[in-house]
């Protein structure tokens, strides 16, 4: 996977989605091929915070974690809480988007977040991912586009896998803290079309006190067939991890030498995650149109052993099983015409997705060393979707384009409780009309305008609490099953400079309550309105074919609406957020990668009298060609051994020997300075 080795890639089939990046026709879209530079979008895209990144692009990021493959996307920031087999904690747009709520997900056209989480409502574990056999990363911000529904509010990525290899590898990697990995790929010819296969073991056990002892193995099967007119993908993935975690920690144990800044106060926490999948694309172009259907399903399980708050019950301590089973089916189909308007001309296009969660169950257990001694609850849940979209692209002119689209989702949700109480179903739909207005491009340059409404589900077990579960008594108010977000956002794009490109967007968004269900305490916790507003500028520049550098900046400002003596601040709201990397991509002899990325400090409770500090880190990736065949690269991360944080938070604990909660700052660091070694052969 060199720069020379990039197989040419259709711009408008990958802004026109999953449907065109299979080889479907894309309207009124003009197809510029591309093999090396970042794809220019101009004359292409619905809006400046839309783009898409290429394999080269990908191949000389240092990633640390599977999960930081979506940190292409300018402005996001992904890190961790916890063990490495737990989903990653993401921040963008100044959302905690703790494991991915408000930001949608898909590998392949397979939806990722999880509603009704044990852990986490829209919970996005990327672990399962393959970095090298990345494609494309399709993203979007804001809630102007018709086909993203839920968890998109801030915004939505569609990783695509690569249909062939250029040859067969076998990559071989070591590191320090017991860090192993092998992967192995192919993508030979079969039937008339391309079976890619890959496999993966991994091994890592971390800077921490407490070895991680983080195991995975995961793997693919991929069968692609057809052209442009017609065809089709089957694929199957299975991934399975374990692993123990070292959680946040209070600032106080470090002080006083309980525990070091790697140390962990329970040494039995920790989890293990399997997930396999099953799912198929088909394409055909039909008379002037042309169809896209897909099929998903997938069987998850989670089982999570975490302890915050440690020993406020004195007597078993406080850790926390979360626990669930969960099959989940689906699939999408969309239709894409040419539809003139008033002389005009234009393209419809329309689509119904469909999705279904069963989770047997989904419970929260009191534990002890990973020993459940109570059930605070455990529920079996039936939930259902079903949305409809429509846009209508229309150029006016050759200055002017406007989309005109609008989408109806609506749910329905089962809950058969441990607690009967808490039993119940109920039902919500919701409609999101969408407007994008662009004008030019005059001098290589376009303006775009967006408005748009969207929305985030809350867990279903929230719409049907009536009591606590934690005492079978307290009475609790039921959450609105459907939370509503307006977005709206100014900005352009240019490549008016020669080999610069150039973004920038001035966005604004309002959640109507940051409702969510707590999975650590098994209770809904309302919270207030908020509205976030922030600016955006991205550089691109590739001075020769194989240099590129680029910079992501990002400020937010993030308030809740209803004014409260507690303070406006939303807790965790990271306010700004920058990326600087220059990528060398040579087909033989050296090439590598350098990137700073950095976010700043946070408020950490409402009246902002408690903050975060800012996390800076540097990370680089050295390479040599030995030959065509033979490639080996070094990787150092956190080059300069901050010592900075992953994730900071602000509330009580108990320590054992305090006698009552104290309100701490609680942190997880970020890893040390870090070296790997990976040898590839090209077979």
């Amino acid at each position: 996977m060199h720069l020379s080795r990039v197989p040419p890639i259709s711009l408008a089939c990958l802004l026109a989605g999953p449907a065109a990046a299979a080889g479907l026709p894309t309207g009124q879209l003009e197809e510029i091929t591309v093999t090396a530079r970042r794809l220019e979008l101009i004359g292409e895209s619905a809006s400046a915070s839309e783009g898409v990144v290429i394999a080269a692009e990908l191949e000389n990021r240092p990633t640390l974690r599977p999960g930081e493959v979506l940190e292409v996307v300018p402005g996001l920031v992904v890190t961790q809480h916890s063990g490495d087999g737990k989903a990653n904690q993401y921040f963008l747009r100044g959302f905690n988007l703790d494991h991915g709520t408000d930001f949608a997900t898909r590998v392949d056209g397979v939806p990722i977040n999880l509603p009704t989480n044990a852990h986490g409502q829209g919970y996005t574990d990327l672990n399962f991912t393959i970095p090298e056999l990345v494609d494309t990363v399709a993203y979007k911000k804001g809630t102007y586009y018709a086909e993203e529904g839920n968890f998109s509010a801030a915004g939505a990525a569609d990783l695509r896998y690569r249909r062939v290899l250029d040859a067969p590898f076998l990559t071989l990697a070591a590191g320090q803290d017991g860090y192993y990995r092998a992967l192995a790929a192919a993508s030979p010819e079969l039937a008339g079309g391309h079976l890619l296969a890959a496999g993966e073991v991994f091994h890592n056990d971390g800077p921490w006190v407490l070895s991680e002892d983080y195991r995975k193995v995961d793997g693919l099967l991929r069968y692609s067939v057809g052209d442009s007119e017609r065809g089709f993908d089957v694929e199957a993935m299975g991934y399975d991890g374990q692993w123990w975690s070292s959680d946040q920690i209070p600032e106080r144990a470090v002080r006083s030498g309980q525990v070091s800044r790697f140390g962990t106060i329970d040494p039995t926490d920790g989890g293990g995650t399997y997930r396999y999948s099953l799912s198929g694309e088909g394409w055909a172009k039909l008379g002037p149109g042309a169809l896209r259907a897909s099929l998903y399903a997938v069987d998850y399980g989670l089982d999570l052993f975490s302890n915050f708050t440690y020993a406020t019950d004195p007597v078993h301590g406080d850790q926390f099983e979360q626990f669930e089973r969960r099959r989940y089916f689906g699939g999408d189909l969309a239709w894409e015409e040419p539809l003139p308007l008033w002389g005009h001309a234009g393209t419809l296009s329309t689509g119904l997705q469909a999705r279904y969660d069963d989770l047997a169950p989904v419970a929260l257990y009191r534990t002890v060393a990973r020993v459940r001694y109570a059930t605070v609850r455990q529920d079996d849940v039936k939930q259902a979707s079903v949305a409809v979209y429509a846009t209508e692209s229309v150029h006016w002119s050759e200055w002017l384009r406007t989309d005109v689209g609008a989408r109806f989702d609506a749910y329905h949700f089962d809950v058969a409780s441990s607690l009967a109480a808490n039993s119940g179903t109920a039902n919500a739909s919701i409609t999101s009309p969408k407007l994008t207005v662009v004008l030019g491009p005059w001098s290589r340059t376009e303006y775009f305008l967006n408005a748009g409404y969207g929305f985030h589900s809350n867990d279903a077990r929230g719409t049907t609490i009536t009591v606590d579960p934690n005492d079978g008594m307290t009475p609790v108010a039921k959450v609105s099953p459907l939370v509503r977000a307006a977005g709206a956002e100014a900005g352009l794009r240019t490549a008016l400079i020669p080999d610069v490109q150039l973004a920038a967007s001035l966005w604004t968004l309002k959640l109507d309550s940051e409702l969510v269900f707590s999975g650590d305490g098994g209770t809904t916790e309302p919270s207030r309105a908020s509205r976030r507003e922030g600016l955006e500028l991205g550089t691109y520049y590739s001075p020769l074919d194989w240099v590129v550098v680029d910079t992501d900046l990002a400020w937010t400002r993030a308030r809740y609406i209803d004014h409260s003596p507690a303070g406006d601040y939303i807790p965790n709201a990271v306010e700004s957020v920058a990326s600087v990397g220059v990528s060398l991509n040579r087909a033989t002899g050296w090439f590598g990668g350098a990137r700073l990325r950095y976010f700043g400090p946070a408020p950490l409770i409402e009246d902002n009298s408690v903050r975060s500090h800012s996390t800076a880190l540097v990370n680089l990736e050295a390479g040599y060609h030995v030959s065509p065949r033979l490639s080996v690269v070094a990787s150092v991360f956190n080059l300069l051994d901050a010592q900075a944080n992953d994730i900071t938070y602000f509330y009580e604990s108990q320590l054992k020997g305090e006698s009552a909660p104290v309100a701490d700052v609680h942190f997880h660091p970020v890893e040390p300075r870090t070296l790997r070694i990976a040898v590839t052969w090209k077979l």
